[in-house]
């Protein structure tokens, strides 16, 4: 089983004080995963980590207390030594013969991608790709609340029994700050894909979850991810063909 050693100055489950609190002498205080610091991770790195990070709560939810990087590997889709890579951002840990700790790591790397609590969403563009978007379930299990939907015609998307309240998109900009929203999905035309954009970006988004079908021109500090499915399409028939 290839496991890396425990790294000097690891120590899982650590009795530390919690947020606000003073430990007693004497008095053990609850036990915590170790603090995460700041790391600098390569984007596609960050992506393989969410994919980790969603098997380990797989493994979380079966009771299964630890993991091999063969198992995790497969079970992620990567090669083992790419995930033992990865998992080196962190500082290598884990037990030879026993794999690595799996409520630990799912911890640590739930911290990194700062999911410790749900973070608001909002959806521009409530048409028929957006509204099935606001039906999946999905989002909320992976640490995502989409607390708010806009569109031009709010009435009509109203009208397809969404749960989610639908807006004017004249008041995106006020929802947006009030709430601390820093993701959107964007799934309006191509041809004002743009110009919202430049709206978000100008009211402090810092994700754009990009379904219209452009490139958008954002700055630096602003990442996009765009999502073509036709694109998809067209890739995967080549292979098909």
């Amino acid at each position: 089983m290839q496991t890396a050693p425990i790294a000097p100055g690891f120590t899982p489950g650590r009795r530390r004080e919690a947020p606000g609190q003073r430990l007693t002498p004497g008095i053990p205080g609850p036990l915590l995963p170790p603090p995460v610091e700041r790391i600098d991770i390569p984007k596609k790195a960050i992506y393989r980590l969410s994919i980790y990070h969603r098997c380990l709560k797989r493994l979380v939810e079966n009771g299964q207390e630890t993991v091999s990087s063969s198992s995790l590997a497969k079970a992620a889709g990567v090669k083992s030594s790419q995930l033992r890579k990865d998992l080196a951002y962190f500082g290598q840990f884990g037990t030879r013969g026993l794999g690595y700790p799996v409520e630990t790591l799912a911890t640590m790397i739930r911290d990194v991608l700062g999911r410790q609590r749900l973070q608001p969403v909002v959806l521009v563009g409530a048409g028929n790709l957006g509204a099935a978007l606001l039906r999946y379930q999905g989002f909320q299990k992976e640490g995502f609340e989409v607390v708010a939907a806009f569109d031009a015609d709010p009435e009509a998307a109203r009208a397809r029994g969404l749960e989610v309240p639908v807006y004017h998109e004249s008041e995106l900009e006020n929802h947006v700050r009030k709430d601390g929203v820093r993701l959107v999905i964007l799934c309006v035309p191509g041809a004002v894909a743009q110009t919202v954009a430049n709206r978000l970006v100008a009211c402090g988004v810092a994700g754009i979850l990009n379904f219209s079908p452009v490139v958008l021109e954002v700055p630096d500090a602003v990442q996009v991810n765009n999502v073509d499915l036709a694109l998809e399409l067209e890739h995967l028939s080549f292979f098909v063909r």
